[in-house]
């Protein structure tokens, strides 16, 4: 028998958990949670981990060059290092706005890549 121990991160309390494994993998038990979330934490770090991804994007004629951008919910990491590669690809074009959509479901997750912070238009004085 394995064992992992994780800290869950959905809430403040930080819970560290502590997942049994059979030799194949497989959940046997899960403790220290003290909540429902912090097992299904521990269940989808074992079986599928997610992450919500923080990055920027370029901005066109923006009066800053960058928009701070994040996904509205986790997606499988196995995906973050495809998403950084097409973000560095995406340009949006002045003003931008908080909970603009990016890019849209993501992967097919039902994920949004959305903008979080504001971006006016550069004036002709800049």
């Amino acid at each position: 028998m394995k064992s992992r121990e994780v800290v869950c991160v959905l809430c403040p309390l930080g819970c560290k958990i502590r997942i049994e494994l059979d030799e194949e993998g497989n959940i046997l038990s899960v403790s220290g949670n003290r909540c429902p979330r912090g097992k299904k934490y521990a269940e989808d770090e074992i079986k599928d981990p997610k992450r919500v991804v923080t990055t920027s994007v370029k901005v066109l004629n923006g009066e800053l060059p960058l928009a701070s951008v994040k996904t509205d919910g986790p997606i499988p990491k196995k995906y973050i290092f495809e998403l950084m590669k097409i973000l560095k690809d995406v340009k949006v074009k002045a003003p931008v706005n908080i909970g603009d959509v990016v890019v849209r479901n993501i992967f097919k997750t039902n994920v949004n890549v959305v903008i979080t912070r504001s971006v006016g238009e550069k004036t002709s004085g800049n």
